[in-house]
C-alpha cells in the first residue's frame, strides 16, 4: 500500500522542463543553405526571426510561393538566393506609441523555413526576410527562434556559444 502511495505521490509531481541554455545578447549562428555564419542578435521581444534581405521579389514556381532575395548588409555579396515561402507575415509598426490617432502601418514580408546553427544544435526556423541594413546586426533571433533553441537570454553576456558546428 505505501508503494502504492508513493507511485500516485509521485505521478501527481509537475513535470520538470530542462533548464534552458543561456547565451548571450549576441551569438553566432550559421545558415547552412545559404553558406553564412553571422552575428546575431537575440531579441526576446521581437516574435519572429528576421534575416537582412534586399532585391526582395516573390513570384510563382509550380503553383508554389517563392521569394528571390540578396543578402543585405554591408559586407554581403551579390549572389541571388530562392527559397519556397512558408507564408507571409503581417508585421504592425507604429512610428509613435502615443500618437492620438494610434495608426499602424502594416508591412508584409515573406516567411521561410531556414535550417540555423546555434552552437552544436540545429534547428528549423521561420525567418522574415527585410531590409536591416541600417542595423548592426543581419540576423535577428526572436522569441519563436529561442523556444525552438530552448534558449534563455542573459542581455550582459555575449557569444557565450561556440562557433556554430552542426
Amino acid at each position: 500500500m505505501k508503494l502504492l502511495f508513493a507511485a500516485f505521490a509521485l505521478a501527481a509531481l509537475p513535470v520538470m522542463a530542462a533548464e534552458p541554455t543561456l547565451y548571450g545578447r549576441y551569438e553566432y549562428i550559421q545558415l547552412p543553405e545559404i553558406g553564412e555564419t553571422f552575428k546575431a542578435k537575440m531579441d526576446t521581444g521581437a516574435l519572429t526571426a528576421s534575416l537582412s534581405a534586399r532585391d526582395i521579389e516573390t513570384f510563382t514556381r509550380d503553383g508554389d510561393d517563392w521569394v528571390r532575395f540578396r543578402l543585405g548588409g554591408k559586407d554581403a555579396s551579390n549572389k541571388v538566393y530562392e527559397h519556397k515561402v512558408s507564408r507571409i507575415s503581417k508585421i504592425k509598426s507604429r512610428a509613435d506609441e502615443d500618437d492620438e490617432k494610434d495608426e499602424a502601418s502594416v508591412a508584409k514580408r515573406p516567411v521561410i523555413d531556414l535550417e540555423m546553427c546555434l552552437g552544436d544544435v540545429k534547428r528549423t526556423v521561420e525567418v522574415n526576410l527585410t531590409d536591416r541594413s541600417s542595423f548592426n546586426y543581419p540576423l535577428l533571433i526572436g522569441a519563436k527562434a529561442l523556444r525552438e533553441f530552448g534558449a534563455a537570454v542573459n542581455p550582459a553576456r555575449r557569444y557565450t556559444a561556440d562557433k556554430p558546428d552542426c
